[in-house]
Order: C-alpha cells, then sequence, then structure tokens
C-alpha cells in the first residue's frame, strides 16, 4: 500500500510540486495562525504571552453577546451579506453565460479582459473614484442631477444609501473575476448536447435552461457552499473607506470593529472573540448548506 502511494506520487510529482506553494500558504497564512484562537479565552498581554497569560473562559464571549452593540454589528453585517449572495452572487453566472454565447473569440476575449481589470484596482481607488462621481458639491452625478433640475442626494453620508453603494461597489469589481470559474465550467459541457437539442428544434433559451444551467449547476452549489462559509465576511478596507460618522450607525461591521478593539484600543483578547464568533458562523452554515445539498443528491464540499 505504502509502495503503490509512493509510486503515484513519484508519477505525478510535477502536479505535487505544482501544488507545493499553494499548501505552503495555506499552511503558515491559515493554519498555523489559528493557534492564536487560544488567545480568546484568555486576558492575553503581549509582554507575557500566549502561555503566561491569565484563562478567562468564555468571558469574552459573555461580554460581547451582552453588548448592545453586538446586535446592531450583526444587523449591518447581515444587511450586506444578504445585499451581496443577492445581487453579487447570481450575476458572475449570468455574464458567464452570455459571454458563453458569443461566436466572435476576438469580441469575447476584449469583453473579458475589459471585466477582469477592475479586480486589480485597490479598494483606495475604487472608493476615490466612488467620491469624485458621488460627493455632493463637487460630484459628477449630483452636478448632473442638479442640471436636470432634481435636487442633490447626499449618498456618501446617508444611511439609506451606504450598503447600496457598497454591494454595487462589489459588483463592479469583483463581477468580472467572478466568472472566471463558471467559464471553465461551461467549457466541460459537452457539446453533442447541444447539437442534439438542435436536432429536436430546442433554441437557445431552452439550451441554456435544459443543457448549460445543469452542466453548470454542481459548480453553482459548491460555490454558493463556501460563500456561505463568508457570510459575516466584509471587505475590512471598502467599508473602512466608506465609513464616516454620519453613516457609522450602519456601517460599523465585524471587521471594523475588530480593528477597533483589537487593533486601535489593544483588546487582543476579546477582538480574538468576535473574530472566532464570526468564524463559526460561517463553518455553522457551511455545515448545514452542505448537508442540505447532499440530501438533495448534490455533490457538496465534502
Amino acid at each position: 500500500m505504502r509502495s503503490e502511494l509512493l509510486s503515484r506520487i513519484l508519477k505525478n510529482r510535477w502536479l505535487y510540486i505544482l501544488l507545493l506553494p499553494g499548501m505552503i500558504y495555506f499552511l503558515l497564512f491559515k493554519y498555523l495562525p489559528m493557534w492564536g484562537i487560544v488567545i480568546a479565552f484568555q486576558n492575553y498581554q503581549p509582554f507575557l504571552g500566549i502561555s503566561g497569560s491569565d484563562w478567562v473562559g468564555f468571558e469574552h464571549f459573555e461580554r460581547f453577546f451582552t453588548d448592545e452593540k453586538f446586535w446592531v454589528l450583526l444587523r449591518n453585517t447581515s444587511v450586506l451579506a444578504v445585499l451581496n449572495i443577492m445581487f453579487f452572487f447570481p450575476l458572475p453566472i449570468v455574464i458567464a453565460l452570455m459571454l458563453n454565447e458569443l461566436r466572435n473569440e476576438l469580441y469575447k476575449r476584449f469583453l473579458q479582459t475589459l471585466i477582469y481589470v477592475p479586480h486589480f484596482v485597490s479598494w483606495v481607488v475604487v472608493v476615490g473614484i466612488v467620491y469624485i462621481f458621488f460627493s455632493t458639491e463637487e460630484g459628477v452625478i449630483n452636478q448632473i442631477a442638479a442640471q436636470l433640475g432634481f435636487e442633490k442626494i447626499n449618498f456618501l453620508l446617508s444611511k439609506t444609501w451606504f450598503p447600496i453603494m457598497v454591494t454595487a461597489e462589489v459588483i463592479w469589481k469583483e463581477t468580472g473575476w467572478g466568472t472566471i470559474i463558471f467559464l471553465a465550467a461551461l467549457a466541460s459541457v459537452d457539446v453533442s448536447l447541444y447539437e442534439s437539442a438542435k436536432l429536436d428544434g430546442a433554441g437557445r433559451w431552452r439550451q441554456m435552461w435544459h443543457i448549460t444551467l445543469p452542466g453548470i449547476r454542481s459548480t453553482i452549489i459548491i460555490l454558493f457552499i463556501l460563500r456561505l462559509g463568508q457570510f459575516l465576511d466584509t471587505s475590512f478596507e471598502q467599508i473602512f473607506l466608506m465609513v464616516n460618522a454620519a453613516n457609522r450607525e450602519v456601517g460599523d461591521v465585524y471587521d471594523t470593529y475588530v480593528y477597533m478593539t483589537g487593533i486601535r484600543q489593544g483588546q487582543f483578547s476579546y477582538s480574538a472573540a468576535v473574530g472566532l464568533f464570526k468564524s463559526l458562523v460561517g463553518l455553522v452554515l457551511v455545515v448545514m448548506a452542505n448537508t442540505l445539498a447532499k440530501k438533495f443528491g448534490e455533490e457538496g464540499v465534502y
């Protein structure tokens, strides 16, 4: 058994070598830092270290769950998460289906490049562009609205517009990049199925509904399950740059709260407890969604 495993590794050695950088990355930056979770159950003091700090059990969790800030953070983060799932998650699928229908390869590659580019723009630049377009006095949108006789809207200070603008930024920046996996899945759909459907008189819409979507259904479900694991995760840089004194009531989320309490106030153990709670929620959602997917005959993540 051991010799068989060794021979398989030697046979596919170049694949394992290609896999090695990714494994090292996850080991160093994902698994080893998990040891730091223990400070959530301590009164961690940097000069004493993990081994020298006092254990306090679930004290920080009790403090967090009884704080009125808990419900504010849960509401704000959940609103952004639901908006992302409702509006951002389906868009890469739609765009991938539209690109898949293009027959001119040059035009298709041009459009792919065009929608991929925003992914490489930093959030600082994206928020800067938003300020240029939506500021009250100098913003292009408000200037056009004023010339058309409409009243100016203070987008950047509005509590109502904050979640809408944050979601729109994510859509503009990441939708194109999200199409990559779906386009790869579409490439694996058997072409002969389309030819058979054409012979039966099926149009493009019916081909997409009965062949294309079922062909990538497993990919959609897996990515949706993984997305639920990041349900309470928001882009810290984006939110941090968009939040101000006027919209903080709806803009404070777990990521910014962890930064404020952990980094700026030095409450390392308390912020670790908040981060651990957020991760556990994601884990529970993944397990539940994966179980439900398997119940309906899908493969799931594991």
